[in-house]
């Protein structure tokens, strides 16, 4: 045996190789989730995957249905994407394969979804048929269905959903004027609490990060509704009621968005509908604190993570403007024009760098924070939400 053991040499020596040069290729197509995210390419039923650290894309998934409202949220382990088709379809994406590994039709309309505290369940709000319905996670198998019916079996549409802790959504009903929460802790069994009343026309709402307060935009009159989820046996209050008594309202070209509201300090800014302002509330009293002339009907107004400034995207006819906001003075103390249709702005999570969306350029933009100038442009089709996977560990997005 001995004398023939030089013999297997140049084997055992070919064999090691090829399993170094196939532990190797292993290695180099290892990825860490945290760095990831999405871009909607709005018209093209796709999404482009990204990495924040070199700014570039990884990959492009197809095949997600109506994509002209969609939004994303993610699994606790950041590997999955859950995004919401404006068609009712609600499609799983692995994020480090780059592939839908599933997809169903779940109603004929949504609007948006969340994912619950423990990762379990994923919930859609739907306008058609309206209602909420609650699914697994893993399996997208159905759960629970929670009709939006009022007055006597009318249907709303649902809009607003976040997740808040104990395992509940919170949501509301665009037609019958209601806040509801689900608790889901016997998730076949959910126990739902309706305030009714709370105001025309909810039309988006916002969750505190730290899953306390839950405030809803009234389209239908002046002024929010606010919840308190540690405390909900008192019911919905309104705050800033009347904010835009004694002037005239301008025509509302896009609906204002709540979800990516700024907190800095002690103060909320939100933006006012049918003004050319943002609204500055003090958190103390949920009172107004100041109001913010700005260039055009805002949209978005978010925060950077550190809540130095705001920025603010607009509707038309000033869609090609962002402006910047000094969360101390409440100036505004930037304008840049990246293209017309600038849609949709995300922070990388520590705030260096801001990625936006640009429609009509087929852009993504990404500028730098602190001297506000463009370090970047990646091509996209028509490109709408932009979605990092940070979101997945907080609450409400």
């Amino acid at each position: 045996m001995i004398t023939k053991w030089p013999k297997l040499v140049p084997f055992v020596v070919s064999v090691l190789t090829f399993v170094s040069v196939l532990s190797a290729e292993a290695i180099a197509e290892i990825r860490g989730s945290g760095d990831l995210g999405l871009v909607v390419e709005r018209t093209d039923g796709a999404v482009k995957i990204l990495e924040t650290s070199t700014n570039r894309f990884l990959s492009r998934v197809e095949g997600l249905g109506d994509l002209s409202h969609a939004s994303v949220v993610y699994s606790r382990d950041q590997r999955y994407a859950f995004v919401f088709g404006r068609d009712g379809g609600l499609t799983r994406v692995d994020m480090l394969k780059g592939e839908i590994s599933q997809r169903i039709l779940q109603a004929g309309n949504s609007i948006g979804g969340a994912i619950s505290q423990d990762g379990r369940l994923v919930a859609v709000s739907n306008y058609t048929p309206g209602g909420v319905r609650v699914f697994d996670s893993e399996t997208l198998e159905l759960i629970a269905d929670i009709p939006a019916t009022y007055n006597d079996g009318q249907s709303s549409k649902v809009v607003g959903l976040v997740d808040a802790p104990g395992n509940r959504f919170v949501f509301s009903l665009w037609d019958a004027g209601e806040i509801w929460i689900a608790d889901m802790s016997a998730p076949n069994a959910p126990e739902v609490t309706r305030f009714q009343n709370v105001g025309v026309n909810p039309y988006d709402a916002l969750i505190t990060s730290d899953g306390r307060y839950y405030i809803a935009g009234l389209f239908g009159e002046d002024g929010l509704a606010l919840l308190d989820l540690w405390h909900p046996e008192q019911g919905v209050r309104r705050i800033i009621p009347g904010y835009g008594k004694g002037s005239q309202k301008l025509p509302v070209y896009k609906m204002p968005h709540l979800e990516g509201w700024a907190i800095a300090g002690n103060h909320a800014f939100v933006p006012a509908v049918g003004a050319h302002q943002v609204l500055v509330i003090d958190m103390n009293s949920w009172s107004e604190a100041g109001r913010i002339e700005v260039k055009g009907q805002p949209i978005f107004v978010m925060a950077q993570p550190d809540g130095r400034r705001i920025w603010v995207n607009f509707a038309l006819p000033d869609n090609d403007t962002i402006q910047v906001i000094d969360t101390e003075s409440l100036e505004v103390i930037a304008s840049i024009q990246p293209g017309t249709g600038v849609l949709h702005m995300e922070f990388e999570p520590r705030g260096e760098e801001v990625w936006m969306s640009v429609r009509d350029l087929n852009q993504v933009q990404i500028y730098n924070t602190q001297n506000i100038e463009q370090i970047a442009t990646l091509p996209a089709s028509k490109p709408s939400g932009i979605f990092f996977t940070a979101r997945a560990h907080r609450t409400g997005l």
